[in-house]
């Protein structure tokens, strides 16, 4: 079994060993553990828990809550309706930003399409009514 230092797990999941230390610092990286003299060495199950950790933040779950569900699972099986519920909201809340996003790319192609037909005829004009477009 590979064991990984927190420069190497950095480099491997694109954040600093800051980021690594503050985690371990908040409690959410209880099962990762160390050597005698301090030095933090991950296993591959860690990278793994990591990521569904930057899964769950980039979700904008606060890291209060992403402890409660490390919290979960150090607790067992006792603890799956609660890991269960959390995803669905989680899941829900993806799809909540999905749906605004897709808002937001709807409105970006429009301004694609009004600005490539416009250069593509030398002007505005094209698409001139009554109102201003901007």
């Amino acid at each position: 079994m590979k064991n990984y230092s927190i420069s190497e797990v950095a480099k491997k999941l694109n954040l600093t060993a800051y980021t690594l230390r503050y985690y371990d610092k908040e409690g959410l990286l209880p099962f990762v553990e160390r050597r005698s003299n301090g030095t933090r060495v991950f296993k591959e199950s860690d990278i793994d828990a990591l990521k569904v950790i930057e899964c769950l933040k980039s979700t904008g779950m606060p890291i209060k809550e992403i402890k409660s569900f490390i919290d979960w699972c150090a607790d067992g099986d006792s603890t799956l309706q609660q890991r269960y519920d959390m995803f669905m909201e989680r899941k829900a809340t993806v799809e909540a930003q999905l749906k605004e996003l897709n808002k937001t790319m709807e409105l970006i192609k429009h301004k694609c399409w009004y600005y490539k037909t416009a250069l593509d005829s030398g002007s505005e004009d094209i698409h001139k009514s009554n109102k201003i477009e901007i």
